[in-house]
């Protein structure tokens, strides 16, 4: 017979493989949409506009959700939050089917689903910490981060193809059926094994809940430390990976979306590689090590690389080099934060850290596209001497500017990454989590 931890591994495997179906489909609009976005406008600020409004809501959210996900089923979170996408992907189609479709519908829907993810998000960390034994835990991140990463390989690809006969339509129409298939298997098929704390009735339990997960933070500086230092980190890399790096490919490659969906396919492919090393071998008992080495070599040479490349080649190299460490960097925080917060009170701290965290993503996304399209796009076609200097690395024309934002991130990154490995609270929780 199966033991009770085989039986759990497998119930998280059927989770695992439907929500991916769904993240493929939502994964493919997405990049449609970027695409459909920059032939519209040509400018990088349309592009973080976009991105900017989905993460703008954990700010405002999720540091108070934690009380409600510790005391609400995390399954019905999960599929009315679901249901709440498939909603807005509806809103989407019927627009464009009208072609009355605008930047700014797409800003506001997904605002909408970033407001939704702002419970959706904790709630699977903790269904997740719920379903899998502690002893799978780095499997469990590297299965995640495989998944994620092959989802960037396969979404630009199938995207093109899709919309090479059927249009951004069939994108969203695609996209829709894959929601119903991993909405009906959570539904009927999941089953997440919850103890739901004694305070829903209290009217205050949302303000009180935001301060027990702060409290619970303050309490732990190890585990503050290294969110803080995540929300660094995610600084800098949206600063250039998540907003400018389509419109830098597409400038520089002449408007190829070829180039582009290949450079995108690289970067899932080096997360996969990564994902599997974590998901089936034994990784260094330091988690530390794990989280800001991997993210210093990712900024280092990623980012360097990809400034410094001209050359669709080069560009490919830079999306291994930046990618292949991103799962360690997730498993490695992942095994801490679950060895460390109790279960009863996941839920609380996981929306905090959200909240935290992503605080600088959308900070970092909207100063990226200022960046690139008013400072350094026109400085390096300014004539500057120091601009003439910058282009002996990076070359010149179109594009040139935000390579030069990659080669600061790269720099800046790295050496953030081993200034907070230093910190000595943080190493003190590495300690606690060695016994």
């Amino acid at each position: 017979m199966e033991n009770k931890g085989s039986i759990k591994f497998k119930n998280y495997i059927i989770f695992w493989l439907s929500q991916s179906v769904s993240q493929l489909g939502s994964s493919m609009t997405s990049f449609a949409l970027i695409i459909w976005a920059y032939e519209q406008t040509n400018s990088a600020m349309t592009v973080s506009l976009m991105t900017f409004y989905s993460y703008l809501p954990y700010i405002i959210v999720s540091i108070f959700a934690g009380a409600f996900i510790d005391e609400q089923k995390k399954k019905t979170i999960m599929l009315c939050s679901d249901f709440i996408a498939a909603i807005c992907s509806t809103i989407v189609f019927v627009l464009l089917f009208l072609n009355r479709l605008e930047i700014m519908h797409i800003c506001m829907v997904n605002f909408i689903i970033g407001f939704t993810n702002s419970f959706q998000s904790p709630a699977e960390s903790v269904a997740i910490g719920l379903m899998v034994p502690k002893d799978r835990y780095f499997k469990v991140s590297g299965l995640n981060s495989f998944s994620n990463s092959l989802l960037t390989v396969a979404a630009p690809m199938l995207a093109a193809f899709i919309s090479s006969f059927m249009g951004l339509k069939g994108v969203i129409m695609i996209d829709l059926i894959t929601f119903v298939f991993a909405f009906i298997i959570l539904l009927l098929f999941i089953k997440i094994p919850e103890e739901l704390n004694e305070k829903t009735n209290n009217k205050h339990s949302v303000l009180h809940g935001c301060k027990e997960g702060m409290a619970f933070l303050f309490n732990h500086k190890g585990i503050w430390y290294i969110i803080i230092s995540m929300a660094s980190l995610n600084f800098f890399s949206r600063l250039t990976y998540e907003n400018i790096l389509s419109p830098m490919i597409l400038a520089r490659s002449g408007g190829d979306t070829n180039v582009l969906g290949t450079i995108s396919g690289i970067l899932g492919i080096g997360g996969i590689i990564g994902g599997v090393i974590v998901s089936t071998k034994k990784i260094m008992n330091n988690s530390l090590k794990l989280i800001y080495f991997s993210a210093a070599f990712s900024f280092l040479f990623g980012d360097l690389l990809m400034g410094l490349g001209q050359t669709t080649f080069i560009w490919c190299i830079a999306a291994i080099m930046a990618s292949v460490p991103i799962p360690f960097i997730s498993a490695g925080q992942n095994v801490i934060m679950y060895n460390t917060i109790p279960k009863e009170m996941q839920g609380r701290v996981f929306a905090v850290r959200n909240a935290i965290q992503f605080s600088t993503i959308p900070i970092g996304i909207l100063l990226g596209g200022f960046l690139a399209d008013y400072i350094f796009e026109p400085f390096m076609k300014s004539g500057n001497i120091v601009a003439l200097s910058l282009q002996r690395l990076v070359g010149s024309g179109t594009g040139s500017g935000m390579a030069v934002m990659f080669l600061c991130t790269g720099i800046l990154g790295a050496a953030t990454s081993i200034l907070w490995y230093r910190n000595k609270d943080i190493k003190k929780l590495q300690d606690i989590n060695s016994k």
